[in-house]
């Protein structure tokens, strides 16, 4: 098996990364990459970007938002946390078979007093108490597994960042499930860095391989090829947040000037309808606002430049244009 060191924390480029391994590296060869992200949510492929994530809490961390290949539900990822990726030839004895590969985590685990077992679909639990996920990809006869290791996450944070009012949107998306979470160095005798754990799990996770194991470093041309996987896909709103499912916003506010509600219909990441109530008072139709609002994307910079023109105390008086923005999201 073939170690590919990684030693950046940028989701985009780590996710563009694993879409290169399984797509053009060589497909006869079985690849691990254990890699970290900078604090991030990490959405499965088929899920509303904006069900999943509060938005106001990611904006104000700096926190990134991006999703991957696979499916399944949202993740926190944050440098506490370390995520490791297989890459092999799929069969019918692997396609969807989970404990496959998480298997050789869990045995790693108990060599150094860590016991740890495989829960559910895609879980690996200590205690009950969950601590990596799961999620597949497959790419012609290629299978890619990945999965988290919370070793030591600020758990506070997974909380806060993945939680939504559960009324505010109603969606076709795949929804995250919550569970109770823990930290794989609780459970540990000795107390060691992230580090110190990645270098630890590569060494026995190759070691529990059969054939010859190494850790290969990419080339000045690969990594340019992977940073223009990241560029086309992980950077871009459309795939982060304009891939999300079709749903429907529903949300109100009190402010100075009067009550506002607004009921967004959203397609591919674009406002197709819009309905706006409320008890405020103002000179001019807020059916005009309806209609500019339709067919732009639902995004607070875009929806800030296409409303910075309109004489907003003509519609709504005593409510400012920020306000009305905050009801949209």
């Amino acid at each position: 098996m073939i170690s590919i060191k990684n030693d950046s924390l940028d989701p985009r480029f780590n996710l563009a990364l694993e879409e290169y391994v399984i797509k053009e590296m060589d497909p006869t060869k079985d690849y691990l990459i254990l890699w970290q992200n900078a604090p991030s949510v990490i959405i499965g492929r088929y899920q509303n970007t904006l069900e999943e994530v509060n938005r106001e809490y990611v904006e104000k961390h700096g926190i990134n938002v991006v999703r991957r290949l696979s499916g399944g539900g949202a993740v926190y990822h944050d440098l506490g946390n370390l995520n490791y990726t297989f890459v092999t030839t799929s069969n019918d004895e692997i396609r969807n078979n989970f404990r496959r590969f998480t298997e050789p985590v869990i045995k790693a685990l108990a060599r150094i007093g860590v016991k740890a077992e495989h829960t559910g679909r895609n879980d690996i639990t200590i205690d009950g108490k969950k601590f990596s996920g799961t999620a597949q990809y497959y790419y012609q006869d290629r299978v890619l597994h990945h999965g988290t290791i919370l070793f030591d996450s600020d758990l506070q944070r997974v909380q806060e960042v993945l939680t939504v009012r559960a009324d505010k949107i109603a969606s076709k998306g795949i929804k995250s499930v919550r569970s109770r979470v823990t930290n794989v160095i609780d459970y540990m005798e000795e107390r060691i860095s992230v580090k110190e754990f990645q270098q630890l799990l590569e060494k026995l996770l190759l070691e529990d391989r059969a054939e010859e194991s190494y850790v290969y470093e990419l080339s000045e041309q690969e990594l340019a090829r992977v940073n223009e996987l990241r560029d086309a896909r992980y950077a871009t709103w459309e795939w982060n947040w304009g891939k999300s499912p079709k749903y429907n916003l529903k949300k109100g506010e009190r402010f100075a000037g009067g009550y506002v509600e607004v009921l967004l219909d959203v397609d591919k990441g674009q406002i197709v309808n819009c309905k706006i109530h409320g008890d405020f008072f103002g000179k001019r139709e807020v059916e005009e606002l309806e209609r500019l609002l339709v067919g732009v994307r639902h995004d607070p910079e875009t929806l800030k430049d296409t409303l910075a023109s309109v004489q907003f105390e003509e519609y709504m008086a005593g409510i400012t244009r920020e306000e009305f923005i905050s009801c949209l999201f």
